[in-house]
């Protein structure tokens, strides 16, 4: 590493070190005394030779931790002080003498040090942030190996003068350093102190205790930034190294611990050293330098740095960074002197310094001695050598450079890319393999040497290329021993020898490797050191000897087995581009800057002017202005017209192809948008509570975007045309754009204050969701903690992580963030805060084959250009421009000392200006441009006149550097003023910080085509210039999102900085020209014509590039991919054309078009993709095409097939190939394979002239096209094994670095995710990232839980797709505030009895007991719900309904329901989903509370019916204990506690609800706090014990009864019957236990209600019953609570005569008719409010599934019960999708296959072979029946006035058969059956009550059919006998069946027979 001081030294210094040499020698046990030289100058660099990677963090807590570390075996002694004397000094920094020692103190005082000593710095524990001043003796302090340092103390106080401290510990106790543990000098003694330029006293180099304590530490420090880089199969150009030191080779982060030790506590940054050099100069400029870089920092834990120290900068350990006091002033900070820290990155380069006076002679070189660098190297080579230091021992450190430093580079990239190889191995010892060698040194440069042979002449050596041949090396020559840790990569062999190579033989095989170069490669040995051979190097390359070589390896191989080496690049290009890659982005704009401040650029203009023969450029302009002044120049007459001509006819253009388009959402952005709706929702859904979609009423949102006014124009009108703000309700109707503006931040010095307010925002509005969305997020990833030091300088630096990532952003509840990108790898890295699953990727249009979201469009991005330049295609989209790049070279070879981009950019802006010239008619000067260069202003200039409109395209030319795009703006304005040609196309500086700027002429043209009336109005955005014909001059270093128009043709791209090779560089750049093209014209297929590749025949594109391109398109992106056959394609693209001559101006207008070909049908178009088309090149005369083969089989059609006329397609295509015959009779070319191919007919052509042959028309079906610098080129395009373009194997961005170098390579399969699981894994940020201090790397809760990521290629629609996102998520919100309820029409209302008797005290709020008595009982179900059940029978109905209608399948009865979308009111019950601060304690979720505890409870009581005990469970939470009686605390339960009939609170409800219910933990509707408005209640939830699991987790506040588990596969029926049961027996037990208190038995409360789980919300209806009876009566209905309606039922008078109580279902279609009478005696159904004491002899049947309650009602009826429904009063029921009857799944008993099984097998016969089913027999009855009921009632099918009589219960024979039920109990109430006629009876399960008498009062038809049912064949045949049915029915034996059980599960079994 070279040295920045220039080599004066004080005398007093020489002496000094002189003697202090030779006492060290005396002392030494080795027999070479220290060079004197290297002791004075490199003491520093010795300690980290091998750390200038970076690998060491100047980080005082590091070094203390590492140093402690480094000894884990001795634990620290429990050291005692001894107690300081009496009234001495004490306080930290001071003597004990009182004096400051502190350096900040006393860093300018003189210091007296005697001779022989020197000032050290030395580390207080107390005191971490400084450094106390001590004087030691030079003897006690190690040389620079760390050793021969003397064993004690010798010590002076700098502070109050006493000398003479023999001892470190007396010594210690008088600086006050209050240890705690034994004091050693190695431990506290850290720095040397030096003197600076100022003369103030700073902090120098570490003193080097314990070389091989150093040694160890360097190689922990290195393992973990091994690197692994694509391999070099495709060797291809291979690009500089990257932007930084190679991606990921700089060892900056230890791996983890078990590589780097305990010192990977602290990722280390990269090795520092203060600014200060040993003989006391420093240098300002270079503190400036730090201070503008703002990456350049370490993280804060390191910024406890001494005031005087200079700014906090990564520096070079042993690197002064005295810097350039530059004599060169083109090098302002000095040459080579480089840190490269790219744009956020902290990568350390070492830096090479001053220029001084130094002889250009060449002595020869001892070892250790200075190597001059000669004065005019620079002048002589053309270029600055780069010296790539390469291995070199601790006895052979780097040389010294002295001399005319500004003519090299020195750089450590080689050496950390060695270190990195070597710890491959290291990185496998991870794994537990033994101990693998890792590749020799003498290996690893024999591979460098092969590697830069085989480079061609235009490639510039990666280090990921060397990295990976290491690897590939390594690996195969240990291949066993790796074989079981990973499986190698199939790669071609290195060269790898099978005998070690040894050192000796080193030089003679790199001598044979090199020898077939044609001495591109030189190899210099030298005996000594690498000084001479260094010194060689320089005099070779001044004498002229290497001016054909590019690289020279210098080798120290023969005095010990450490071998010496470096590389030095001479090669002029790869130099130039090397040393230039070392330059930050703000160090490049600042060398730009100075070059054209200072006017070094003039002598490239004054060189430009010399190679035009006539003369300067600008005097053959002026002369041309002078002699056109006052007409246009004829050739451009037409355009002009033209276009005032269109605009004048009543304003309406003629063009057809000019239409802005509409704004829509495409399929594609509806996807994404669903994708993160469903993300947010998953994050919802998850147990952390970090999201609570229930608690948000509305969204709001803010989008920051980086700071470019056209970017934030254009996203303000994305959002003003989304309507997204009207949709969310933010804005009303006519919203100004400042209203619009509230919702878009640009992230500049402004954004504070906007931000805050939308902090202010989100705080103010809990139940508001705010959607940050930070666009363009790849954009400013700098800490926060970089701005803090930085925060004078630029207040922009690390905004987005002050804004984004502040903790009000992180903590708050009602904040998601969005990050939006298309690159987002720098946000997947190993400290990441987006978690994985958060990652929305956008989705790949095809899978499988099949397309996923047909649209119009096809989107063309990266991956389709660079398809477009494989073969088999026509004219590619990507090219470089090879005159171009020659010239360049030429020019750079002349200039050395101007920067390539300075250089670039003149030849460019001479290449439009002369390109300008020629296409006005300065033909002369075609000469001065290059093809490409002709071809885009040809097409720029030409393209308004095919237009009616004067529509024209726009070439986008990328500068990235500002004052570059200005100067290029002025000068090609200038030139465009002097050729008159201002009004035919605009030239526009697209600047970030400022807004678009056209002249007036071109915003009229714009308002005239966009058919705007504003007079202010002015373009905005890019897209708003869509057919203006401009050059966009875009500049910035980077672009910040901007859309550009569809009519952009030409993407510019050979400016772009080509040394900064990171991907998202890369990928941003070719981003610019993502596109969507057209996919409704069909395209056909047609293979190239290929030239031969000669140069006579070399492809031109002048005019018809479009042609060309179409073919492009056609051939092969868009279409099946071409014949596997790659050609070569060495010169294809590069369109530099001999055959561009003359016609290039002349045949412009023709060259758009091209006979009308007919177009093959879909079809036809697939059968022949190999049909062949002309390729359309204007040629010159006599310049013809030879015919090709077709490589595929004979084609059914040519692309111009014989026909008369043109198909009629669309008449957007007819005019892009409109015919002109001339053109087509003139360039008739043969077609390939003999197809018949003859021109149109003229006719037909000429038809179609006019159509369209606007630019426009091709620019939606035509890419554009896109120029790169060749080296660009070449990364972009090669390919690695995998097919995998180079590119994207680079380093993913500038502000993250590789974790290792041992990892696999990236591939071409991978998705998305899959790429970003790899980087998360394989990529960390740097220090300056603002992801660096989030170190709990990829653990879950490192991710930030509302974080989001969505990717997806640029200008592909992002922003479309989060608009539409912001405006489902609003819907979804609003929908989670609504629900579906049931919405039906009550059924049957026409069947209703038409009685007499009608309650008609309308106004009555309670039913009258006695009036009510007499209401008769309306059999008819009207529930909606049992539309498909059999109609039950009275006695007063006229049945006239012979058909209702055919059953449904039961598949529709769900589907088929209609329901209707209300929104939630405040008394709603909810499910588990909603969370809200009410509620929390009642949901036992509050974070204050536990989660509640809860005991489990057994509750026993006989029933005699089923004859044995029911033990049932109840799990009581601790909060609900107080509604039951125990026998004491904590015992066993006794009863639940019941009110009294007579308590009068409303504070509670009275009546217990219990809700049975399965499948819906968690949607069930359970929550009833709101319903009942907070009033205490008892609810109970009523479980299968299966279930008790999942519903105590949802439910852990709810008390549960647990069914016993044989009713696990039970119905409905079964939990009814326990809840009526248990309550029974309850009110019996509290009965009991208050008539003990004094308490009557009728007084307790005999209520409970049985809701289902589905009840949503009550009404109520308000009716006014004013007037006459027969008027229309008005009401309303109004959402009240349960509480409500519960305490007015509770309150009627005389309740406990009603035996069940019920209210209406609710429906919008309810009439005044059904609300008229308050009270009707019907069925109830849902909400019951029953009477367990009245019905104390009723049971429900426990056995049933459906239908239960209907049942239940007819049983209640006809015991003279009174069922009571309130009419107004209504329920809704929500509908629930999941669980309840639908868990309820008949399958198949023995196969696995879960086809449905059809109801006609639900029986069978008794004994078959039928397949048995999985299901209860009771389920399988009742379906059976609802479905098939006809095959056991034929005559009652659709016979309603011949009834079914059904005994004892209702059971559902479907909708097609009426039943008339009777109940055989004594006294019980029938309806009067002497007039029926019934046709059939149904006996199920019939008691001893049924008896032969009973059934003799019924009349049955003839042929009437019987169906009895019982639990096994034994009582079928008791029952017959009992009930002496043989009398009068006959049996026959094939008449019985079963359901379809097996044994155990016992079927039913069915008996049918006729009536006689």
């Amino acid at each position: 590493m070279g040295n920045s001081y220039a080599g004066q030294l004080k005398t007093t210094r020489f002496e000094e070190v002189l003697h202090n040499s030779i006492e060290a020698s005396l002392r030494s046990n080795s027999l070479v005394p220290r060079p004197v030289f290297s002791q004075l100058y490199l003491e520093a660099e010795q300690q980290l030779s091998a750390l200038e990677g970076g690998s060491r963090a100047d980080n005082e807590d590091e070094e203390e931790e590492g140093e402690g570390a480094l000894e884990p075996t001795c634990p620290p002694n429990p050291y005692q002080m001894h107690p300081p004397p009496e009234g001495c000094c004490t306080t930290d920094g001071f003597c004990q003498a009182g004096k400051d020692l502190r350096l900040v103190s006393i860093s300018s005082e003189p210091i007296d040090v005697p001779a022989g000593f020197l000032l050290v710095g030395a580390k207080s524990p107390s005191l971490p942030d400084h450094l106390l001043v001590c004087a030691v003796d030079r003897r006690f302090l190690p040389d620079d190996n760390g050793h021969n340092a003397l064993l004690g103390f010798s010590g002076n106080c700098v502070g109050c003068g006493k000398k003479g401290f023999c001892y470190f510990t007396e010594f210690s106790n008088h600086i006050n350093l209050k240890l705690t543990t034994q004091p050693k000098k190695q431990k506290h003694l850290k720095y040397y102190l030096v003197r600076n330029a100022q003369g103030a006293l700073t902090k120098g180099p570490l003193i080097c205790w314990k070389g091989s304590e150093f040694r160890s530490r360097q190689t922990a420090a290195s393992t973990g930034s091994s690197s692994v880089f694509p391999p070099a199969e495709s060797s291809g150009p291979l690009a500089t190294f990257s932007g930084e030191p190679i991606p990921g080779t700089t060892p900056c982060i230890p791996m983890g611990a078990q590589q780097a030790g305990p010192a990977s506590e602290h990722p280390s940054l990269t090795a520092a050293v203060s600014p200060a050099v040993l003989n006391g100069k420093d240098s300002p400029k270079h503190q400036q330098l730090v201070k503008n870089d703002p990456s350049a920092m370490p993280r804060p834990s390191a910024l406890g740095i001494l005031s005087n120290s200079g700014p906090p900068k990564k520096r070079h350990k042993g690197w002064s960074p005295e810097s350039p006091s530059t004599t060169d002033g083109g090098y302002s900070q000095g040459g080579g002197n480089r840190a490269k820290h790219e744009s956020a990155g902290m990568s350390c380069m070492p830096q090479v310094g001053l220029v001084g006076p130094a002889p250009v002679t060449f002595p020869v070189v001892a070892s250790g001695e200075p190597v001059s660098v000669p004065d005019n190297l620079l002048k002589i080579c053309k270029a600055k050598p780069v010296i790539f230091k390469g291995k070199y021992s601790s006895h052979g450190n780097f040389p010294y450079l002295c001399g005319n430093l500004n003519d090299v580079v020195v750089s450590p990239l080689l050496y950390t890319c060695y270190q990195n190889s070597q710890s491959i191995s290291r990185a496998y010892e991870q794994y537990g393999a033994s101990t693998i060698q890792p590749i020799s040194e003498e290996m690893q440069l024999l591979l460098t040497v092969y590697y830069l042979v085989q480079l061609a002449a235009d490639q510039v050596p990666l280090m990921e290329d060397l990295e990976q041949i290491f690897l590939r090396s390594w690996r195969e020559s240990h291949l066993t021993e790796i074989r079981q840790y990973q499986q190698p990569q199939p790669c071609p062999p290195a060269p790898s020898a099978v005998a070690p190579v040894t050192s000796a033989q080193l030089p003679w095989l790199a001598g044979l490797a090199a020898s077939s170069c044609n001495d591109s490669v030189h190899i210099i040995e030298c005996t000594y050191s690498l000084a001479e051979g260094l010194s060689e190097m320089f005099r070779l390359l001044v004498e002229g000897k290497l001016a054909k070589t590019n690289y020279v390896v210098i080798v120290r191989a023969c005095r010990s087995p450490a071998i010496d080496s470096c590389v030095a690049v001479t090669g002029k290009y790869q130099a130039r581009i090397l040393s230039e890659s070392l330059l930050t982005p703000a160090e490049y704009q600042k060398e730009v800057n100075y070059e054209l401040v200072t006017g070094k650029v003039d002598s490239l203009g004054a060189f430009f002017s010399t190679l035009c023969p006539e003369g300067d450029i600008d005097i053959l302009l002026d002369k041309f202005h002078q002699e056109n002044q006052g007409h246009i120049p004829s050739s451009l007459t037409a355009s002009s017209v033209t276009k005032s001509a269109s605009l004048d006819v009543s304003g309406a253009p003629a063009c057809t192809s000019y239409n802005l388009e509409p704004h829509h959402i495409r399929p594609f952005q509806l996807a994404v948008a669903q994708k993160l709706l469903s993300h947010v929702c998953s994050i919802a859904d998850s147990s952390t509570q970090n999201l609570d979609l229930g608690s948000f009423e509305k969204v709001d949102f803010l989008i920051c975007i980086p700071p470019s006014e056209v970017t934030y124009q254009q996203t303000l009108f994305h959002v003003w045309h989304s309507g997204v703000l009207l949709e969310l309700g933010l804005e009303k109707e006519h919203m100004t754009k400042q209203r619009v503006e509230q919702y878009v931040l640009k992230l500049d010095a402004e954004a504070q204050t906007k931000f805050k307010s939308f902090l202010q925002n989100s705080f103010q509005n809990p139940h508001t969701l705010f959607v940050l969305i930070h666009d363009h997020a790849h954009w400013d990833l700098v800490s926060s903690a970089v701005h803090n030091l930085y925060s004078q300088s630029d207040p922009a630096v690390g905004l987005v992580d002050r804004l984004l990532n502040c903790r009000e952003v992180k903590e708050a509840p009602n904040i998601v963030t969005l990050h939006v990108t298309s690159f987002p790898y720098a946000l997947q890295t190993q400290h990441t805060l987006i978690s994985p699953y958060n990652e929305i990727h956008w989705p790949a249009s095809y899978s499988h084959g099949v397309d996923l979201y047909p649209e119009n469009k096809k989107y063309f991005g990266l991956s389709e250009f660079i398809e477009s330049t494989l073969s088999g295609h026509s004219l590619p989209l990507l090219r470089y421009d090879s005159s171009f790049e020659a010239m360049v070279t030429a020019l750079g070879k002349r200039f050395p000392r101007l920067h390539s981009a300075v250089i670039r950019t003149f030849v460019l802006v001479q290449h439009y200006a002369a390109a300008m010239m020629a296409v006005s008619g300065l033909s002369q000067m075609k000469d001065y441009t290059s093809v490409e260069t002709l071809e885009i202003t040809q097409n720029l200039i030409n393209s308004p006149k095919q237009c009616p409109c004067g529509h024209g395209l726009m070439v986008l030319l990328r500068v990235p550097c500002s004052p570059l795009a200005a100067v290029a703006y002025e000068r090609l304005a200038h030139v465009r003023a002097r050729l008159a040609l201002e009004e035919h196309f605009e030239i526009i500086l697209g600047n970030p910080s400022s807004g678009i700027t056209i002249g007036k002429h071109f915003v009229k043209q714009l308002k005239t085509w966009q058919k705007i009336e504003d007079a202010e109005w002015r373009p905005q955005t890019y897209l708003e210039l869509e057919g203006l014909p401009c050059i966009l001059i875009f500049s910035g270093m980077d672009p910040h999102g901007e859309s550009l128009p569809r009519s952009l043709r030409y993407c510019d791209l050979r400016l772009i900085n080509s040394s900064c090779l990171v991907r998202t560089a890369l990928e941003q750049e070719l981003g610019l020209a993502a596109y969507f093209v057209s996919n409704e014209v069909p395209l056909e297929k047609g293979a190239r014509n290929e030239p031969l590749e000669s140069d006579a025949e070399k492809l031109s594109s002048t005019d018809n590039e479009d042609e060309e391109l179409r073919v492009c398109l056609e051939t092969g992106s868009i279409s099946e991919k071409r014949s596997p056959v790659k050609r070569e394609r060495s010169r294809s693209h590069d369109s530099a054309s001999s055959s561009l001559s003359s016609k290039a101006s002349s045949s412009a207008p023709c060259g758009e078009s091209s006979a009308q070909p007919t177009v093959p049908s879909q079809g036809e178009r697939a059968r022949s993709p190999q049909s062949c088309g002309p390729s359309e090149e204007a040629r010159a005369p006599g310049d013809r095409q030879r015919p090709h083969a077709s490589r595929g089989p004979p084609p059914v059609i040519s692309r111009r097939s014989p026909g008369p006329t043109p198909q009629p397609d669309s008449g957007l295509r007819t005019g892009q190939r409109s015919a002109q015959a001339s053109v087509t009779v003139s360039s008739s070319q043969l077609s390939s394979s003999g197809s018949s191919s003859s021109p149109m007919t003229p006719a037909a052509g000429t038809l179609v002239l006019q159509a369209s042959q606007c630019s426009m028309s091709k620019a939606c079906r035509q890419p554009p096209i896109v120029f790169l610098p060749k080296l660009v080129y070449d990364m972009v395009t090669a390919t690695d094994s995998s097919g995998l373009p180079k590119a994207a194997s680079l380093l993913p961005s500038h502000s993250v670095m590789w974790a290792s170098s041992f990892r696999p390579l990236l591939s071409k399969t991978m998705t998305s995710t899959e790429q970003s699981l790899y980087y998360r894994q394989w990529t960390v940020p740097r220090p300056s990232h603002m992801d660096y201090g989030n170190r709990a790397e990829g653990h879950v809760d490192s991710f930030h839980p509302r974080r989001l990521l969505l990717s997806g290629p640029p200008q592909i629609g992002k922003t479309g797709a989060y608009l539409q996102f912001l405006s489902i998520l609003s819907r979804m919100l609003i929908r989670l505030t609504e629900v579906d309820v049931y919405d039906e029409e009550e059924i049957n209302i026409t069947l209703r009895e038409e009685s007499d008797w009608h309650y008609l005290q309308l106004s009555d709020p309670w039913p009258d007991l006695e009036l009510f008595k007499k209401l008769p009982f309306d059999y008819i179900i009207h529930d909606p719900k049992y539309e498909d059940a059999s109609l039950i029978c009275s006695h007063l109905q006229s049945i006239k309904s012979e058909d209702r209608g055919m059953s449904r399948k039961p598949e529709e009865l769900y589907v088929r329901r209609q329901t209707a979308r209300m929104r939630l009111s405040k008394y709603a019950a909810y499910n588990t989903y909603h969370h809200c601060e009410q509620c929390h304690q009642y949901m036992g979720f509050h974070p204050r509370y536990q989660l509640y505890e809860s005991t489990l409870h057994a509750f026993a009581f006989s029933y005699s019916m089923l004859g044995e005990e029911i033990q049932l469970h109840f799990i009581i939470p601790k909060s609900k204990e107080h509604h039951f009686v125990f026998s004491q605390p904590g015992g066993q339960l006794e009863s639940m506690r019941l009110p009294l009939v007579t308590d009068k609170s409303h504070e509670y409800i009275k009546s217990p609800t219990f809700t049975p219910t399965t499948g819906r933990h968690e949607h069930g509707l359970f929550n009833l706090y709101h319903a009942m408005d907070g009033a205490s209640h008892l609810h109970v939830l009523v479980v299968k014990e299966y279930e008790m699991a999942i519903y105590k987790k949802y439910w852990p506040n709810h008390i549960m009864l647990v069914l016993p588990s044989i009713f696990n596969s039970a119905g409905v029926g079964a939990a009814h019957f326990l809840i009526k049961e248990l309550s029974y027996h309850n009110l019996e037990l509290e009965r009991n236990r208050q008539e003990e208190l004094g308490i009557k038995p009728q007084d307790i409360w005999p209520f409970i209600v049985i809701s289902d789980d589905s009840c949503v919300m009550w009404n109520v209806v308000d009716v006014d019953c004013g007037g006459e009876r027969s008027r229309e009566l008005s009401w309303s209905e109004r959402n009240v609570s349960l509480k409500y309606i519960m305490q007015h039922i509770e309150a009627s008078p005389n309740i406990t005569h009603y035996a069940l109580i019920g209210m209406r279902k609710w429906s919008s279609k309810t009439g005044s008719s059904e609300v008229r009478e308050p009270f009707s005696r019907c069925h109830v159904h849902d909400f019951l409010i029953l009477n367990v004491d009245l019905t104390q002899n009723v049971q429900y049947n426990q056995n049933r599934f459906m239908c239960d309650d209907v049942d239940f009602n007819l049983r209640v009826h006809s015991a003279g019960l009174l069922l009571c429904r309130f009419n107004r009063f209504s329920v809704m029921k929500k509908q629930i999708a999941v669980g309840g009857h639908r868990s309820f799944h008949i399958t198949s008993k023995v196969s696995d296959n879960a086809a449905a099984v059809v109801p006609a097998q639900y029986i069978c016969a008794p004994d078959s072979k039928h397949t048995f089913l999985a299901a209860p027999a009771q389920l399988l009855l009742e379906k059976f029946f609802q479905h098939h009921s006809h095959r056991f009632f034929p005559l009652s099918l659709k016979n309603h006035s011949h009834p079914v009589l059904s005994v004892d219960c209702y059971l559902n024979l479907g909708s097609q058969i009426s039943v008339c039920y009777v109940s055989s109990r004594p006294h019980s109430l029938n309806i009067s059956c002497s007039d029926f006629m019934f046709s059939g009876l149904l006996l199920y399960l019939c008691d001893s009550f049924v008896g032969a008498s009973f059934l003799k009062k019924f009349h049955f038809l003839k042929g009437a059919t019987l169906c009895v049912i019982c639990q096994d064949r034994n009582s079928l045949r008791q029952t017959v006998v009992r009930l002496e049915l043989e009398d009068e029915w006959q049996f026959r034996l094939r008449d019985e069946f079963q359901t379809a059980n097996a044994k155990e599960d016992r079927p039913l079994f069915f008996l049918t027979g006729r009536h006689i």
